[in-house]
């Protein structure tokens, strides 16, 4: 669905995205996980052709960006920097006039728009609002009417850029719900976020992207298997490390006692030996890694901290050169 080779994206000298190779296949929720300024914007970006790459290649749907965007577009929903609209227009006039400008070749047209509208409505929470100006909604309503023009037209592919920015705890939680809904439905799912915990919860692949270079391209489950090491939570911590001797491999206090990273084969013997010692054990299981962990990691072997700006792509750039580089990008993407 997205395969991009070597994509690169320089403003000025400023490297805002460097020699990725993205692979997202149909079927996936994939995220797309960085710190804010690591270039997931620009790289989404380039994938809906709305900026030209320095060098390198994407395709998505099979078809080369931006040359093909016109077979592409129609088949694609986005959201990308937050939701455009007309203030002093109500989101379902939003909605319509966005449909009537949208790429030709679209599925639906005139004679279903109304429908279309509602359905797009309904699905993300905004079917009983009133007619009242976007200008009045609050970002979580701007938000969810974004989501809403993504999903007009029965999209094959949906470029979400951080779609849950701005919702509460039961917002997220519904528009979660709603991309596995309409994955299993088919729809192919590439989620760009910060937000860690969301995406372990939802995706089925991740890729990580560091200061603009791809450090990580995985399976969440394959990232996500045992370790082969056995957690252990006791509340007689020192004593347990005594029984067990070189197998501790990592000890740390945690509620109630202590946690232990055993390198064993034979958990249940183990469980055994420190019950038999009379060590209270709390939890015993096998360790796998949160995506945290993954990530972390990730950043650490590509020879960088992790870097957590305040800024995304452009903004960082011109910090650190003089403002170059943010002209460079504003005259790149009028071009586009």
């Amino acid at each position: 669905m997205i395969r991009t080779e070597g994509l690169t994206k320089r403003y000025g000298r400023v490297t805002a995205v460097d020699g990725v190779d993205l692979d997202v296949r149909e079927g996936d929720v994939y995220g797309f996980l960085g710190a804010n300024g690591s270039g997931k914007t620009t790289t989404v970006r380039m994938l809906l052709g709305l900026v030209l790459a320095t060098s390198g290649t994407a395709e998505v749907l099979g078809r080369p960006m931006p040359r093909g965007r016109a077979e592409v577009l129609p088949q694609v929903g986005a959201l990308v920097e937050g939701p455009g609209a007309y203030d002093g227009l109500s989101g379902r006039a939003n909605l319509r006039l966005f449909d009537a400008m949208g790429p030709r070749g679209a599925a639906g047209g005139r004679r279903t728009r109304r429908a279309r509208v509602e359905e797009a409505l309904e699905r993300v929470g905004l079917a009983g609002v009133d007619r009242r100006p976007v200008r009045a909604y609050s970002l979580g309503m701007r938000q969810r009417l974004g989501l809403a023009s993504a999903l007009l037209r029965a999209p094959r592919l949906l470029v979400l850029d951080e779609p849950t920015n701005g919702l509460d705890p039961q917002g997220i939680h519904e528009i979660r719900e709603l991309l596995l809904e309409l994955n299993r439905a088919g729809v192919t799912v590439f989620l760009s976020s910060h937000l860690l915990a969301e995406i372990e919860q939802m995706c089925t692949r991740v890729g990580v992207l560091d200061r603009g270079r791809l450090v990580l391209q995985e399976q969440l489950d394959v990232l996500q298997r045992p370790t082969g090491r056995t957690e252990v939570l006791t509340a007689d911590p020192t004593r347990a490390a005594e029984l067990l001797g070189g197998a501790v491999e990592h000890r740390a206090a945690a509620p109630g006692g202590g946690r232990l990273l055993v390198r064993t084969d034979d958990a249940a013997g183990l469980n055994r030996r420190l019950v038999e010692a009379g060590c209270r054990v709390l939890t015993l299981a096998p360790e796998r890694r949160t995506l945290e962990d993954v990530v972390l990691a990730a950043a650490r072997g590509s020879g960088d901290r992790p870097g957590f700006r305040t800024d995304d792509d452009g903004g960082p750039g011109a910090q650190r050169d003089g403002g170059d580089a943010l002209a460079a990008r504003r005259a790149d993407e009028g071009a586009a």
